[in-house]
């Protein structure tokens, strides 16, 4: 997979998206219309519970409670697994349905103020799924099942949103982002601490300051090349075949694996792509950044074949679908 600068070959998409006018009345703002059939990918959640013990009483802002609860539990072991919307749902009184929204199964009110993690009578605590990403193997088990259903698995496109902290470089006096260092001190802590004094804006005594090229995960050439522009959002768009995201190890081939990140010791990574298709356009999978699920056009096989996999939560959702954080009017 490599990066293109002919970035009309996403022209396709733009007329089948709902202009700036009506931009997010519906999914059609950022899922292309015209597919037989469409399916919601749920992205999937969190939870976690105390080994012998159990979570301090809400809310969270009781910090004597939990400061008791870490002193009484120094060694805490705490379980914490995948979970799907449809488990969130059984274990918070809630229904699971095709337009569900996170906020209304965990509870609207709880889940607006994001302080007070909703938990369960077994003790256990919900996480929210991850807004524009998911796990990298639950990607590829997407990607491998929509690469069986196009005439071009090996030739395809792939856009990643622009805006997402680190990916492009900029010119600037401070840089694409930061890390900090949490632990003890170590031989490169010097460097560390001017790099972090560098990073923090001094308009006042740096008035003059001259800007420079801050790197990103992807180069410069990248970083100032073409987008494809659709509403709303600006993609850099790479070329390559579909099923090479089908692979299990797909973050440590292509072009943006975040290779920054780990040299600060994270382990590898790579950005949910947020859009991609094969050149058939047989399918067109879209991971919108605001979302916690994944968008899914195509005809109605790859569709039923997402919908019958278990190993994905996927449920068929109709064209014009309200996914807005209030359209869930099951569970009110």
């Amino acid at each position: 997979m490599e990066w293109t600068a002919d970035v009309t070959a996403g022209d396709w998409l733009r007329d089948r998206l709902d202009d700036s006018e009506n931009w997010g009345r519906s999914m059609h703002g950022v899922v292309p219309r015209g597919f037989a059939a469409y399916a919601r990918v749920f992205h999937p959640a969190t939870r976690d519970r105390p080994v012998g013990a159990e979570w301090p009483p809400q809310p969270y802002s009781d910090h004597r409670a939990w400061d008791a609860f870490q002193r009484a539990h120094p060694d805490l072991d705490v379980i914490d697994e995948r979970v799907d919307w449809a488990t969130v749902a059984a274990a918070l009184g809630k229904t699971m349905h095709p337009l569900a929204q996170w906020g209304n199964l965990v509870g609207i009110d709880r889940w607006a103020d994001r302080e007070n993690d909703p938990r369960d009578a077994e003790g256990w605590r919900y996480h929210d799924p991850e807004e524009g990403g998911m796990p990298a193997d639950v990607l590829s088990t997407l990607a491998g099942i929509l690469a069986a259903h196009t005439t071009t698995p090996d030739d395809g496109y792939v856009a990643l949103w622009e805006g997402v902290g680190g990916l492009v470089g900029h010119l600037g006096t401070s840089p694409s982002r930061t890390f900090f260092q949490i632990g003890d001190a170590s031989p490169e802590l010097d460097h560390h601490n001017a790099m972090l004094g560098r990073s923090v804006p001094d308009p006042f005594n740096n008035v003059f300051r001259t800007a420079t090229w801050q790197d990103g995960i992807l180069s410069r050439e990248i970083s100032e090349g073409p987008r494809l522009e659709l509403p709303g959002r600006g993609h850099v768009l790479f070329r390559g075949g579909v099923s090479e995201l089908g692979d299990p190890d797909w973050v440590l081939s292509v072009p943006w694996r975040d290779r920054v990140a780990e040299a600060h010791g994270f382990p590898p990574s790579a950005q949910t792509p947020s859009i991609v298709w094969p050149a058939d356009r047989a399918w067109v999978s879209v991971t919108e950044v605001d979302y916690d699920s994944t968008i899914v056009g195509g005809a109605r096989e790859p569709i039923a074949a997402l919908v019958a996999d278990p190993r994905l939560e996927a449920w068929e959702i109709p064209a014009d679908a309200d996914l807005t954080f209030d359209a869930d009017e099951v569970n009110r």
